[in-house]
């Protein structure tokens, strides 16, 4: 069984994936792997899961599922993420135990507090760029990062259009972590750019 919070407190790189393809991508260097499919039919998503369950299963990267609990469960997952308007938190621990690993979505500092406070095991903060993957938020930019910094001292990603231009700021603003989309999958050459961000966050 993976030491689950072990390996959370000891990733720097979060990769979200909208629709899996594995051919291309190697688990190297990322800590967690999150199936963020909100199109999909859920009978798609818990095969998607499955898939990515078992590709991940030898590795040490965790395996969190997005907003559907259920499907975590049924995949075996290491863990789920869950938004503002999802499942509360206290309900989701019932459900998944306390073994397994809670992440939220914030957007400000009184929600990371919150979150924090009801105990999830990390926090996505964000969006600090704008991104097209989240048009509808507006970006929160750096200045939220630095109100974080000794204040949350549980992990936190800075999300929301991070790419290896513009890690040094962030890492300069307080966060020690980064969770992407785009700037792995997008890239001729995911496992490359994955190495290259990975190097980045470890040397900033």
């Amino acid at each position: 069984m993976k030491l689950r919070k072990a390996l959370l407190r000891k990733s720097l790189l979060y990769l979200i994936l909208d629709k899996p393809e594995f051919s291309k991508l190697s688990p190297r260097g990322i800590g967690l792997i999150q199936l963020r499919d909100k199109v999909s039919p859920k009978a798609d998503v818990l095969r998607s899961a499955l898939k990515l369950a078992r590709f991940l299963n030898k590795s040490k990267t965790l395996f969190i599922v997005n907003d559907y609990i259920d499907v975590a469960i049924l995949s075996g997952a290491d863990g789920v993420h869950l938004g503002q308007k999802d499942l509360p938190l206290k309900q989701a621990r019932l459900l998944l135990g306390r073994d397994k690993i809670i992440g939220i979505s914030c957007h400000n500092l009184r929600q990371a507090l919150k979150a924090q406070r009801e105990g999830a095991d990390y926090i996505g903060i964000g969006p600090i760029y704008p991104t097209a993957t989240k048009p509808e938020y507006r970006p929160i930019g750096l200045r939220v990062l630095r109100k974080l910094k000794n204040k949350i001292k549980i992990p936190y990603f800075a999300i929301g259009n991070v790419n290896a231009g513009n890690i040094g700021e962030i890492i300069a603003a307080g966060a020690r972590r980064i969770a992407v989309s785009q700037a792995i999958l997008k890239a001729d050459n995911p496992a490359y750019a994955a190495s290259l961000l990975f190097k980045k966050v470890n040397l900033e």
